[in-house]
């Protein structure tokens, strides 16, 4: 890749704190997430969109270790693999967007759950989260979407999209943003 890309996206689209494309692992979730600790350090970010900033790329990373598959599925074991980005835009507002191979399945089960967050308002997000939890108290929450629920109570928007990469597998895309005004 050349590197004249990189910084095309970098002054089109803002300051990228992060970007990472390969295999995750929790080990490199976890130092990532300190480099992003120090990066909100020195940028002087304000501790509540700093957590959110934290929780959102969390709950993204761990979506692609759950739920991401390799580009090379049946010629290797699998290893989830994605790419995750976090950046400041023109207008100071924070991004985090992440893109991963997921199965078919998976999308039939992810598509009615992010419909209704798009579809929801804060205030209904947060009643529906509550929801969630309160009715999985056992703290199983994969497959009940609670993780999209997670980020859509922190972020001010999302969007997302999957498109065909072979008969039963489709690339997901996640798109959120944090308003940096944003008032907690």
């Amino acid at each position: 890749m050349d590197i004249r890309k990189i910084q095309n996206i970098v002054e089109n689209e803002g300051i990228i704190f992060l970007t990472y494309g390969g295999f995750l692992s929790q080990t490199l979730i976890s130092s990532m997430t300190e480099a992003l600790e120090k990066e909100a350090e020195h940028n002087e970010l304000r501790m509540g969109i700093a957590n959110d900033i934290f929780t959102i790329f969390i709950e993204l990373a761990q979506n692609i270790m759950h739920y991401g598959k390799s580009s090379d599925e049946g010629k290797i074991p699998k290893r989830a693999e994605g790419l995750i980005v976090v950046g400041k835009d023109s207008e100071d507002n924070y991004y985090i967007h992440s893109q991963n191979i997921i199965s078919k399945n998976d999308v039939e089960l992810m598509t009615p759950i992010l419909s209704e967050i798009k579809s929801l308002g804060r205030v209904d997000i947060k009643k529906r989260y509550r929801e969630i939890r309160k009715n999985n108290k056992r703290g199983e929450h994969k497959g009940a979407g609670f993780g999209f629920y997670e980020i859509a109570k922190r972020c001010t928007s999302i969007d997302y999209e999957f498109t065909p990469y072979s008969d039963d597998m489709f690339y997901f895309q996640f798109k959120t943003l944090v308003n940096s005004k944003k008032e907690k």
